[in-house]
């Protein structure tokens, strides 16, 4: 899917004014890499410590040029959570070469989330769909924009090697959103844990 321009100017404005009404990094925390509010040019991104996050992340080819007319819609999509809300409809439907369906694949980026947890932060919950994943985690001292680099980059290189191939493995960009209450993160587990039952690939989960 093509990322937008940087200077997206409904998304420039939307960040300026949640950096107006909420946490700021203070000149220590933006040296650690917390920048609080930012965007790279398609979606807002909040980035503390501290915080817990909804995070979702998808391969490459999960939004096919193929099917293009289908999916733009969502792009223009000016909320973003109702954007998010499409993406995971999209998602599910499981377009794209799916390699996370194969238990090999799975197994590997599932090994490189769970490599830090309960040392460098705490998953919460996760789910590795066929075409994109799915995980709640507790951000300790490490931003999660950089948690997510490292996941990525590791296991798209490592995957290719089992795959055969190469190239780009996971889309650039990713969604992020903050727990704001216990409420909130009990629905982001639920729905995290129950995605494999809504998208019809399995009809019990297991715990």
């Amino acid at each position: 899917m093509p990322l937008p321009p940087r200077t997206n100017p409904g998304l420039l404005a939307l960040i300026r004014g949640k950096q107006e009404r909420t946490w700021r990094p203070s000149i220590a925390e933006l040296k650690r890499g917390f920048r609080g509010w930012h965007q790279r040019g398609y979606l807002p991104h909040f980035d503390a410590p501290g915080v817990t996050q909804f995070v979702t992340f998808h391969l490459h080819d999960s939004f096919p040029v193929t099917c293009h007319a289908e999916w733009q819609a969502i792009l223009h999509e000016p909320l973003p959570s109702v954007k998010r809300r499409q993406l995971e409809v999209w998602l599910d439907r499981g377009h794209g070469h799916c390699w996370l369906s194969q238990p090999n694949v799975a197994a590997l980026v599932e090994s490189i989330l769970l490599a830090g947890d309960g040392r460098q932060y705490r998953l919460l919950a996760w789910v590795i769909m066929p075409n994109h994943l799915h995980l709640v985690v507790e951000v300790w001292d490490q931003p999660l924009g950089r948690m997510i680099s490292g996941w990525k980059g590791q296991s798209a290189r490592r995957a290719n090697a089992l795959l055969g191939r190469s190239g780009q493995f996971w889309q650039d960009d990713y969604y992020d959103t903050l727990i704001s209450d216990f409420s909130h993160q009990q629905r982001a587990i639920h729905y995290t844990e129950h995605n494999p039952l809504k998208a019809s690939l399995t009809r019990h989960i297991r715990h």
